[in-house]
Formats: C-alpha cells, structure tokens, sequence
C-alpha cells in the first residue's frame, strides 16, 4: 500500500512507524485496529495532510462515506499543491457515494478534470470501459458506459454468480487494476467499490439452437430493438486465471483460435470470468449456444418465441430461467 508523502515538513519516525502498522493492518483486512492506529497518527499529526488523506481511505474500504468524507475534506483543505492529489479523487469518489454533487464536481475540478458546473449528477462522456465486479470474491470484468470519474453503467449481461445486472451502475475504484486491448486501444480495469443504482431488470438464461451465427445474431437485435440486451455467453465470456484478469489482456476479441493456458483456474486458484470486448469468430459453429437475455420476465418468451417463428427448422431454445 503505497502512502503519499507530500508535506513540506518531515513527518515524525513515531507517525511513519504508526501509519505503517495500520497499513499492514489494512491488507490483512483488520480495519478496527487499523482505524485506531491512524487517528493515533492523525493526533500526532494534525496539520499534515497524509494522515487525514490515509483516514479517509481506511473510511473509503470500509464503505463509511459520511467518514471519508470528512476525512477527506480536511485533506484538501492542507494541501500544498492546487491539481492532481489523490486527495481529491479520493473525496470525489466520497462525495459521488453520497450523491454530493456540488462536492463532486468541485472535486474532480480541483483534480485537474474538465468538468462543467451544474446541478444533479455528474454526465459525462467518458466511453465505454471494463470494470471488475466482485473483486474480492469470484470477480468477472465486463464493459460498461463511464458516465463519470467514478461510476460505470453495466452493458455487458453479468453471469448470476456476481449478483449484478445489465444496466446497473456501480461505484468504481479510480486505479486501474489491470487492462483489456480491443482494436489496438488498452482500457484501464477499474475494481467495483459497492452497487450505486441498482436495475429493474432480471437476467435469464436460455439454450439456444441457432443453426448459424446470423441466427444467433437476429436474436440480439430483436432483443435490443426492444430495449433491452441479448449476449451470447458461449463466444462472449472466457475464463482467466487471476494473474490474466488483473494485468493486460492483449487480445480481447475473441480471434485467437488456439487456447490460451491462461484461460483456466485451478482448484486451488479459480479463474475469474471476463466478458471479450468482441463476440469470438472465426471459430467451429456449434448450434447449442448458452444465451443471457436482460429483459421482463413478461416479455422473454414471446421475444423468444418471435425469434424462432421468424426462422423456423434452424432456431430453438429450452430451459428458460430467471437466474438473477
């Protein structure tokens, strides 16, 4: 855990003996103990910005927003330097948490972001961009729409097992951890904090038999024609192991039509599931395709339904179920 040190005076050999203690508490997840030791520092330390900046991380990985950003206010308000301390992402992200917009925005301009005043959230055009859900259980990277510094809208269908869903919006760590490359771009992988804005819209599981990959494809359209998504899991989705998922994946097409010995867990080590910018092609066709629908339970089965009329002898699908 890297700990800034940006005071103009040295900080004291007890303050730096204390601060690092609490940070080891903090990777072995002992944040009790670890809060104790850095309000310690920061009685030793008030007038240094670092010991209020580290409080209000300890506060940020323990999800008390109130706390970060108190903390996190009397950071800044010692700051040394006007642009680009993490002191101001940090309560940025606070202040998103608590939908303080008038905070928010303050902060990601006192970043050094182009962020236009306003009232209500923060809207930005930031692109599309993976996220890892559940970083700290069985995590599965999908993509989503940056909408600002600090959340990512769900466009990927998640598999059930993240407990998350299309169209949701997450909080969202701001280092990167890891990144994907589609079409020659890298983009930065962004760890989940918490669920920000949960969705209405439940996640089912189909098989489908499409005879050919435009048969598959008319099912997506028909689906997003009507507002919601259809993601073809088969092509879509691999399996990594941890050490792939959290550094750069060059290739996240799906193109590569040899296995990758990376593409597997163990017992010991599972993998974590990472959704390929681009469906797979180019590879062997096979008709039984493993479908995520995100749409109204009312309204799956006669998509589906439309779906098969519409190419009779060449769609099918079975086993329909809401799994999220």
């Amino acid at each position: 855990m890297r700990i800034f040190h940006r005071a103009r005076h040295r900080p004291s050999a007890t303050w730096r003996q204390t601060t690092d203690r609490a940070f080891t508490l903090i990777g072995n997840g002992r944040y009790e103990d670890a809060g104790a030791l850095l309000v310690m520092a920061a009685d030793l330390e008030p007038w240094l910005s670092d010991s209020w900046y580290n409080l209000a991380l300890l506060h940020k990985f323990r999800r008390d927003w109130e706390q970060a950003r108190a903390a996190g206010l009397r950071a800044v308000a010692l700051l040394d330097r006007e642009q680009g301390a993490p002191d101001w992402w940090n309560l940025g992200i606070a202040a998103t948490a608590l939908q303080d917009w008038p905070l928010a925005r303050r902060s990601w301009q006192a970043y050094g972001l182009r962020v236009p005043s306003g009232e209500g959230p923060v809207r930005l055009d930031f692109g599309t961009t993976p996220v890892r859900l559940s970083p700290e259980g069985e995590s599965e990277v999908v993509w989503g729409r940056r909408l600002d510094p600090a959340r990512v809208e769900v466009l990927s269908i998640p598999l059930p097992s993240s407990g998350r869903r299309w169209g949701e919006v997450v909080l969202h760590d701001g280092a990167p951890h890891g990144e994907r490359v589609a079409d020659g771009v890298a983009y930065p992988v962004f760890d989940e904090i918490e669920l920000w804005a949960p969705s209405p819209v439940p996640t089912h599981v189909v098989l489908l038999q499409a005879a050919t990959e435009p048969d598959r494809d008319a099912l997506e359209r028909l689906v997003s024609d009507a507002g919601y998504a259809a993601e073809d899991w088969t092509s879509s989705v691999r399996l990594l192991c941890r050490a792939c998922s959290e550094s750069r994946m060059d290739t996240d097409d799906g193109s590569s039509e040899h296995h990758d010995p990376h593409d597997d867990g163990d017992a010991a080590h599972p993998g974590h599931l990472s959704h390929l910018s681009h469906r797979g092609e180019g590879l062997s066709w096979i008709a039984e395709r493993e479908c995520g629908i995100a749409a109204p339970a009312d309204l799956v089965r006669p998509l589906l339904e439309r779906w098969v009329a519409a190419g009779p002898g060449t769609r099918a699908f079975r086993d329909l179920e809401e799994v999220c």
